[in-house]
């Protein structure tokens, strides 16, 4: 991958847990939890890599995306990966590889959807599960040359009350935060030029009220 490219990859960060929604015709989802400040919001930030029928890709880190698309060959190599780890024994909605505590979402939806969360050390797993393992290294730390800075159509913004080290933002936006503590909402693209995003949260005064608000990337199609 050419250095340009490589030093946006540095840029976006550690990734941390995502909490993606329903992205349509998305064939690999992988989500990794980690957390990379103690105020971060691992649920908020994107996920790792996402995989689309059209070839189509996605990496994400803390706050943003990159963007890019695959070759037919290679998603056909992909594929090939992915069915291998669809013929492992044993897989079911967890899936521990090895000690220590890492922890990942596989979302494998061509064909009969497999969603699983595997925990433990990858490098850590026993041969009949290596094919798992190699897979999810492999996501976790995708590069390609075509990968490009992503500008999403829309947020998901979500909230509870809390208050964070440093004092507060006024809120500007028309809905109130407090309307996004149960469910996300959605905000347009556009609306957040000098705001913290991802797992990097904001503290926000609204009313005689203290939020801390998250605003999520969101993929093409993808519903909070």
């Amino acid at each position: 991958m050419r250095a340009a490219a490589v030093l946006l990859l540095v840029a976006l960060g550690t990734p941390a847990a995502a909490a993606t929604g329903e992205i349509p015709n998305a064939t690999v989802v992988l989500e990794v939890s980690g957390r990379s400040r103690p105020d971060d919001v691992p649920e908020a930030a994107p996920a790792r890599f996402v995989l689309l029928e059209d070839g189509q890709v996605f990496v994400g880190g803390t706050s943003r995306f990159v963007a890019g698309r695959l070759s037919a060959a290679e998603v056909k190599a992909l594929d090939r990966r992915v069915a291998e780890v669809r013929k492992l024994p044993g897989l079911a909605g967890t899936v521990r590889l090895g000690g220590g505590e890492g922890r990942q979402r596989l979302l494998l939806r061509r064909g009969r959807p497999l969603d699983m969360v595997v925990i433990g050390d990858t490098s850590q797993a026993a041969p009949a599960l290596r094919p798992l393992a190699t897979l999810i290294d492999d996501l976790a730390r995708f590069d390609h040359p075509s990968l490009r800075p992503y500008a999403p159509s829309a947020w998901a913004v979500s909230a509870r009350e809390g208050t964070l080290a440093g004092g507060c933002r006024s809120w500007p936006f028309k809905e109130s935060p407090a309307e996004s503590i149960f469910a996300p909402r959605t905000l347009p693209a556009g609306s957040l030029p000098d705001w913290p995003t991802g797992s990097s949260p904001a503290s926000v005064c609204a009313g005689d009220k203290t939020y801390v608000v998250t605003f999520r990337p969101l993929l093409p199609g993808e519903r909070p």
